[in-house]
């Protein structure tokens, strides 16, 4: 699985790159702005070497504002096939929610807190990389904090609100029934219900599991 990191600080971008190898990843090029990373995706685009996943901090030079971000949307217009999943310090709503508003696969935002959690972290990529989704709880419950306002999800029990934040953040619904210590045919059952009451018709359980998170997110 091949990696390009973004990361202004040259010491935390060699620590993802070790952190990563570690863990069998090839690490193909580090970077230290938006620019840099574009310009070297591209380049690997042309060599036909393009990389299975970006691991990128949301500000970097010039301004350390939005740089890394706006160049990781960029980069989803351009190469859809490649994962994406940023760093953060903070949860940055207005970031996160520029990132998904378009298509979820491949797609995270993680809190840096988080890469010290190495295990997790490293999964996330390897999730993103597959076309997963990697989504920092503490982002989830600050961007849908708002939409405990909205009618769309009025209908939905707490307990379905809490799988559906779990989902979320990526979770397969296994992952979803050890963390809540119920049955799998319980978590099944209240996807099941959720898709209902979202008014999602069944047209592949991949698909409408999108549309529930995306209604989730943007309600």
């Amino acid at each position: 699985m091949r990696v390009v990191i973004a990361e202004d600080s040259v010491l935390l971008r060699e620590g993802l790159t070790r952190l990563l190898t570690d863990r069998g990843l090839e690490v193909v090029a580090g970077v230290g702005d938006g620019e840099a990373l574009l310009r070297t995706i591209h380049e690997l685009a042309t060599a036909d070497a393009l990389p299975d996943v970006v691991v990128a901090d949301v500000r970097m030079p010039p301004t350390h504002t939005d740089e890394g971000i706006r160049a990781c949307v960029t980069l989803r217009g351009l190469y859809p096939q490649v994962g994406v999943l940023v760093l953060s310090q903070y949860v940055e709503e207005q970031y996160a929610s520029e990132l998904l508003a378009g298509s979820t696969r491949g797609v995270g935002y993680l809190l840096k807190d988080r890469v010290a959690e190495v295990r997790e972290f490293a999964d996330a990529v390897v999730r993103v990389a597959g076309g997963g989704t990697a989504l920092d709880p503490e982002v989830v419950q600050q961007l849908i904090g708002r939409s405990r306002k909205s009618d769309v999800l009025s209908g939905l029990t707490p307990r379905e609100r809490e799988v559906l934040g779990l989902m979320a953040e990526g979770r397969t619904n296994a992952a979803v029934a050890r963390q809540l210590v119920v049955s799998d045919g319980a978590v099944e059952k209240h996807v099941s219900n959720i898709f209902l009451k979202l008014g999602l018709a069944q047209s592949g359980e991949d698909h409408r599991r999108v549309l529930a998170v995306l209604t989730y997110l943007n309600s």
